[in-house]
């Protein structure tokens, strides 16, 4: 086995700054009585203001420094979206707090090109989310929570290589050792190695068999059983800003951290997101809850276009303090056949894509898709459906053929696309149909000669609707008027003409 460990020293800070782009001193303080500083960022450390100083000397360095409480609940929170993001990788992943999530990545090596390939995705992915690690790999858990705590970024692949490097640790990272530091410097004990130079019976009487058990599970020499972490059905986000914020495209920087994590999470159950929900928090209002409709995507950039487009329109109520993501419906990715020589224009990606920012930036109602109906009236031969569907985002084969546009703001003056065009009237054995039929039927009286229509071709019978009340009996004509244009005529059954569409 090879277990990696991801360790997150600055997490406490990290919590509040992953969602800020700006670069300002602000550290985190205890929540005591007298408070100091639990951690602090770059900006503040080139001030002097380090962890361990009290938040009055850090005040007196800098007045204007950012203070958060820490909020262990929230560190909590975000160790649980790094193992959701992490499920990507493996799905054998333990939490350990305080700042910690382990990996098992022996399994998946080949898949993803070897160690260093897949450390670099790691790293990458951590950084697109805001956060900084240290990443230490060993062939136990223990050992390589250890290295990592210690800072030694490593890769130990061998046993005893892992062996000789553990026992040059310092006795202080073992949970178990807390309460009795002072005593084992007091003997000269200060590294693992010192701790089993000892005799082991006396250790066990003096300091307790924990500390003894604790070093031989990192060395492989007992079980290490860490409690898996369990992958939720949906993935839940959240991250919190630093400072209130009012205008909604500022949400954007923070936003796309979530969008990572739903990212891995979708990778890791090779599924896509067809729903999602972002709640924006304000501090005085409900909060905010925008429904995004997607094709089946776990795509970043798809993801965030979508967003852009829907917070540009969006007026917010009050500042907002916390983002929240929330998948509300997802579903296995249809598998894309593969093609040696692909065809030109056969994915319909990056069509629903165009659809989903169009319906984002102009409203849900705004665009629609034009289908064809099983009725023989050609004024009801169409109508208007969703641009998409969940059915068809998760297939996009099912969506071929259809139309979109936007609805005018006069709809009665629009005219219909139907889906058959006519540019050949004598050689094709469908009935001839214009692109354009005119709004209602222009009348034209008993004789289209009197017109200066002259019939081309016809008649084409149509006589049904008997059973819905909107019967209609026509002997339908292509005819030509002076200009050369190609109309479509019919004559109802008392005998008037009537002008129904326009050929290109």
């Amino acid at each position: 086995m090879l277990w990696t460990c991801l360790h997150f020293p600055d997490l406490p800070l990290s919590i509040f700054e992953r969602g800020d782009a700006r670069e300002r001193p602000a550290v985190v303080s205890s929540a005591s009585h007298r408070p100091d500083v639990v951690a602090a960022n770059g900006a503040a450390r080139k001030r002097g203001i380090v962890p361990g100083l009290s938040i009055a000397a850090a005040l007196a360095l800098d007045a204007q420094v950012l203070i958060h409480l820490r909020d262990e609940r929230a560190e909590t929170r975000v160790l649980e979206s790094i193992a959701l993001w992490a499920v990507q990788w493996t799905p054998t992943i333990s939490i350990e707090p305080p700042a910690c999530v382990l990996l098992e990545v022996s399994g998946g090596l080949n898949y993803f090109g070897g160690l260093d390939k897949l450390l670099e995705r790691i790293d990458s992915g951590l950084a697109a989310m805001g956060l900084i690690a240290a990443i230490a790999i060993a062939p136990t858990p223990g050992a390589a929570s250890l290295f990592a705590r210690a800072g030694e970024a490593i890769v130990v692949e061998c046993e005893a290589d892992c062996d000789r490097r553990l026992l040059a640790l310092p006795v202080a990272l073992l949970a178990s050792a807390q309460g009795v530091l002072d005593t084992l410097a007091g003997v000269g004990v200060r590294t693992l190695g010192d701790v089993l130079a000892l005799p082991r019976d006396g250790v066990a009487r003096r300091f307790g068999q924990s500390l003894l058990d604790e070093i031989d599970r990192a060395r492989g020499g007992l079980p290490d059983a860490r409690p898996l972490f369990t992958v939720p059905e949906r993935y839940h986000g959240q991250i919190e800003l630093p400072s209130p914020v009012d205008e909604a495209q500022a949400l954007l920087f923070a936003a796309r951290r979530l969008v990572v994590e739903l990212s891995g999470f979708l990778r890791g159950r090779g599924a896509g997101v067809s729903r999602l929900r972002c709640d924006l928090v304000h501090e005085d209002a409900q909060p905010t809850s925008i429904m995004l409709g997607l094709t089946c995507t776990r795509q970043i950039e798809h993801i965030m276009n979508v967003l852009r487009e829907r917070l540009a329109r969006e007026r917010l109520p009050d500042r907002v303090e916390a983002i929240r993501l929330a998948s509300e419906e997802i579903a296995p990715l249809a598998a894309k056949e593969g093609d040696f020589f692909p065809a030109t224009g056969k994915d319909d990606e990056p069509g629903a894509q165009l659809i989903e920012r169009l319906r984002a930036r102009l409203g849900e109602d705004a665009v629609h898709a034009l289908a064809l109906r099983a009725d023989h009236r050609p004024e009801r031969a169409w109508g208007e459906t969703a641009a998409l569907d969940a059915d068809r985002a998760c297939h996009p084969e099912c969506s071929e053929g259809s139309a979109v546009r936007r609805r005018p703001a006069d709809s009665s003056s629009r005219h219909a696309l139907l889906g058959m065009t006519a540019e050949t009237h004598d050689s094709s054995p469908v009935p001839a149909r214009p692109l354009w039929l005119l709004p209602a039927p222009r009348p034209l009286g008993a004789d289209p000669a009197a017109a200066q229509l002259k019939l081309l071709s016809g008649p084409e019978r149509i006589e049904t609707g008997w059973w819905d009340g909107g019967e209609v009996g026509r002997d339908y004509f292509i005819g030509c008027n002076p200009r050369g244009e190609e109309l479509w005529l019919y004559r109802d059954r008392g005998g008037e003409w009537f002008v129904h569409g326009l050929f290109s």
